[in-house]
């Protein structure tokens, strides 16, 4: 137990604070965040498109959800993992780690069409390894390195850890405002469904996807299979 003392308008307060050993429990309560993977199963998830976690492809291995390099360049094996419930307003918080090389990516408000890539509907938080993957050298003014709206904005600062080492991202999305944190650091902001989103998009190789344009007001988290090796831990939501 720890005393605390708390000045309030001239008067003293005192109190105890009863700590315990479940520390990370207690802040997800506090906070309003809670775990939507246990480390241990893949409750919760299930593949893009699937009625089920894929069978190959993925895996839940030392608190991780990892997604297993297909060997095959960008053609994964188990697809896109997706979180099996609609949001709409919420904070997602996680860890990731990629590859040496690796790609990756987490995308937001996801539709679940029949057919249909998700990334024709969901912007996405690109995750890479900014080093050695040529996708970090390619688009504009970086807006493909780790961090970005993937191809539209650039994460400033650009502040992506290593591969093999763990990044913390934090994603808000609340009333069509989105913003990308990254190692503490807000790195991306943009607006959904104004003209300023409606005017970048037209002038971006997503122009010819309606959905992505007109990005919905709920939808699906996924990650994504790229073919690489790509870990997620800590997986934590918030809804607004």
């Amino acid at each position: 137990m720890k005393l605390f003392n708390i000045i309030l308008s001239g008067v003293l307060v005192m109190g105890l604070v009863t700590s315990c050993g479940s520390g990370g429990n207690t802040k997800a309560k506090d906070d309003g965040f809670v775990s939507i993977f246990d480390g241990k199963t893949s409750a919760g998830w299930r593949g893009y498109d699937k009625k089920t976690f894929p069978e190959s492809g993925w895996e839940v291995v030392d608190g991780t959800l990892h997604c297993i390099a297909s060997g095959n360049g960008e053609a994964g094996s188990g697809g896109d993992l997706i979180y099996d419930k609609k949001l709409s307003n919420f904070e997602l918080d996680l860890e990731w780690k990629i590859s040496e090389g690796g790609n990756s990516g987490i995308f937001i408000l996801a539709q679940e069409i029949d057919s249909v890539p998700i990334y024709e509907s969901a912007p996405e938080m690109q995750i890479l390894d900014n080093d050695k993957h040529p996708d970090a050298k390619l688009g504009v003014d970086g807006n493909r390195m780790a961090g970005s709206l993937y191809d539209l904005i650039p994460a400033k600062p650009q502040n992506t850890k290593p591969a093999g080492e763990w990044n913390h991202v934090h994603i808000l999305v609340y009333q069509g405002t989105v913003v990308f944190s990254s190692n503490g650091a807000n790195v991306v902001e943009f607006h959904l469904w104004t003209d300023a989103w409606k005017k970048m998009v037209s002038a971006s190789k997503f122009k010819d996807w309606p959905m992505f344009l007109n990005t919905a007001k709920e939808g699906y988290i996924g990650l994504q299979d790229h073919g690489n090796d790509v870990w997620f831990r800590n997986i934590k939501l918030k809804i607004l």
